[in-house]
């Protein structure tokens, strides 16, 4: 899994700011959202979102839960309203909920990076559910600083970093967290947050979001192995592609990033 450089100096930062563990707000980003900030929606930049219709139930007053539930965006029952697959159609039924309530609809969605709900919103200090989701809305460092908040609590990332993932597991993701192999994904994920946190550190890591004069001796060496990239000293999309295409090739981790170790394979 490739990623952003961005997010990884995010994590950093909060982490430092926050006392989280920098790899943990960084792990279970990649396992809630792939490490994603923000998706490009009719020219916006949003965060990452899910819907939750029972939520949106609980939250409203008794005359509007009616019509949600009638316009079908609100039901007693978790998994009753479906979520929809891409982020475009989670943001449009968001807005139709937001319409109605849209505190309760600020409320009634898992934000950002690590997917915290907007229903915590008091309980991490913030006024409201709609001020939560401003946060997410305006940095990743604004994502990062909401999850920090959240996994301080209930000594969520302590349990993390002490290894108890099954513990962690159970109460982030919920009770089935093993049929869908959280505890193991977790586990990955922090020992890959790791790595990247100290490449990063170590200076020896490139990714998309880079330039410069070490971005352009990377082109020159895909090109050498024959892709067909710019050498322009922008780590874009096609760099990052021909670089993954390279690592598999390879055998190598497929990051998408130049690490200690795609930089040695490909002598840079």
């Amino acid at each position: 899994m490739a990623v952003d450089r961005q997010v990884i100096e995010g994590a950093r930062r909060v982490g430092a700011e926050s006392g989280v563990r920098p790899a943990i707000l960084l792990a279970v980003a990649m396992v809630e959202t792939r490490a994603t900030p923000f998706v490009e929606i009719e020219g916006a930049a949003l965060p990452l979102i899910r819907f939750e219709g029972h939520y949106f139930d609980r939250h409203l007053s008794e005359a509007r839960r009616e019509t949600a539930r009638g316009a079908g965006l609100a039901h007693p029952r978790a998994g009753r309203i479906r979520n929809p697959a891409t982020q475009s159609a989670r943001w449009a039924l968001f807005e139709r909920a937001a319409d109605i309530d849209r505190e309760a609809a600020c409320a009634s969605v898992s934000w950002g990076l690590c997917q915290v709900m907007g229903a915590h919103a008091g309980l991490l200090g913030y006024g409201t559910a709609e001020a939560l989701a401003r946060e997410a809305r305006l940095s990743i460092e604004g994502q990062f600083t909401l999850a920090a908040r959240f996994l301080s609590r209930g000594n969520l990332a302590a349990r993390l970093a002490d290894g108890d993932v099954a513990g962690f597991s159970r109460r982030y993701n919920g009770p089935a967290y093993r049929s869908n192999r959280y505890d193991e994904k977790i586990s990955a994920a922090l020992a890959r947050a790791e790595i990247l946190l100290a490449e990063a550190q170590d200076g020896d890591w490139l990714a998309r979001g880079a330039r410069g004069a070490g971005v352009m001796r990377l082109q020159i060496a895909l090109r050498g192995r024959g892709a067909v990239i710019e050498t322009d000293g922008i780590f874009g999309p096609r760099t990052e592609a021909a670089l993954s295409l390279w690592q598999g090739a390879k055998g190598l981790p497929v990051t998408g990033a130049a690490d200690a170790a795609t930089r040695r394979g490909l002598s840079i």
